[in-house]
C-alpha cells in the first residue's frame, strides 16, 4: 500500500506522488513547486484533486495514490493506487482523441469534450496499476 501521508511529494526525477485515500480528514497543500510548476492539491478517502498552475489536471472518485505522475504535450503517465471502482477525470486539450492503456493492455480510445475533460472509471484493489494516456490527434 502506497500513501503519500504528506499529501504531495517530488520524486528525484522531477516528477510526482501524490494522494492519501486512507485519510478520513482532508489533507491540503498549497503552492507545492516542482520543475517550474504550482501544485494544488487536496486529497482524501473521498476524493483526490490536483492542480496544476491554477487548472485541474486530476480527480479521482474516491480518492486515490497517483505515483510517478508524469505529463507531456502528448503523454500522461502514473500508478494507481486506491480502493474499489474508481472515477478518474483529467483536464487535457479540448476535443482531441486519446489512447488508453492499463498494465499494458490497450483498453481503447477517449474523445475530450468542449472544456478539455475526459472521464474512466477504473477497478482498484490495493495494487498498483499503470495508466498511459497518450494524445492521438
Amino acid at each position: 500500500m502506497a500513501i503519500i501521508p504528506e499529501g504531495i511529494l517530488a520524486l528525484d526525477n522531477g516528477l510526482i506522488s501524490f494522494g492519501n485515500y486512507t485519510a478520513k480528514d482532508k489533507i491540503k497543500v498549497d503552492d507545492f513547486a516542482c520543475a517550474g510548476d504550482v501544485y494544488k492539491l487536496r486529497t482524501h478517502n473521498e476524493v483526490t484533486r490536483l492542480e496544476r498552475n491554477g487548472k485541474l489536471l486530476i480527480e479521482t472518485v474516491p480518492g486515490a495514490t497517483l505515483l510517478a505522475f508524469s505529463v507531456s504535450d502528448t503523454q500522461i503517465a502514473f500508478g494507481a493506487e486506491g480502493n474499489g471502482n474508481t472515477q478518474i477525470t483529467l483536464e487535457l486539450d479540448a476535443e482531441k482523441s486519446y489512447s488508453l492503456s492499463v498494465d499494458g493492455a490497450e483498453v481503447g480510445t477517449m474523445q475530450t469534450n468542449r472544456s478539455g475533460k475526459v472521464t474512466f472509471n477504473l477497478e482498484l484493489n490495493g495494487a498498483t496499476k499503470d495508466v498511459n494516456i497518450g494524445k492521438l490527434s
